[in-house]
């Protein structure tokens, strides 16, 4: 499954799912039937892998959802949702998590003014983020502020792209999130 891991790549005919669909090896195109753990397993791995969280986090992420009030699987998409790295990576100041988590922990963002330099941060309704005047002269984020066009901003944010920031406009709602994502085998997995 393509998660778009690799930025921009993956947008093009360069991407690896594209041109290979399956396995490397030998017998990379046998078929395997993979038990209902498995499944479970494997979409949690993938979300863990397209959030880039380690398995401790995400535990924690999927015990504070549980807390919550709601669906417990929608509130853990909400609270990966609302971290500091993909909120900037959503905003387009980066073409990927990974690099959107590198810009946040080099300390290039603010957020209502104050510098955050934690990519786990939980950005909240109202909250202003932007980058640091010493930081918008970086082609890394210009060229990502550039290619934005092509994924689109998702609804619960607002970009101003002249001014380098970005307000949380809106509570996020499951329609907001496009990824391809069955949050409840995350569910069933842990509440074995």
């Amino acid at each position: 499954m393509e998660l778009f891991l690799k930025g921009e790549r993956c947008f093009t005919d360069k991407c690896a799912i594209k041109r290979r669909n399956y396995a490397p090896g030998q017998h990379g195109q046998a078929r395997v039937k993979v038990s209902p753990y498995g499944i479970q397993l494997r979409e949690k791995q993938k979300v863990r892998r397209i959030y880039g969280i380690l398995e401790e986090q995400f535990r924690g992420y999927f015990e504070k959802a549980d807390r919550m009030k709601g669906v417990t699987g929608e509130n853990l998409l909400f609270l990966l949702e609302r971290r500091l790295d993909n909120t900037v990576y959503r905003l387009g100041f980066a073409t990927s998590r990974t690099q959107a988590r590198m810009l946040v922990r080099q300390g290039h963002f603010t957020v209502n003014g104050k510098r955050v330099d934690i990519p786990s941060f939980q950005v909240k309704l109202g909250n202003v983020v932007a980058l640091r005047e010493k930081s918008r002269s970086i082609t890394v984020i210009t060229e990502a502020l550039e290619a934005v066009v092509r994924r689109g901003i998702p609804q619960w944010l607002e970009l101003d792209k002249d001014g380098f920031s970005g307000k949380v406009k809106a509570l996020i709602t499951r329609e907001d999130i496009t990824t391809p994502i069955q949050e409840q085998l995350i569910v069933e997995l842990y509440s074995k």
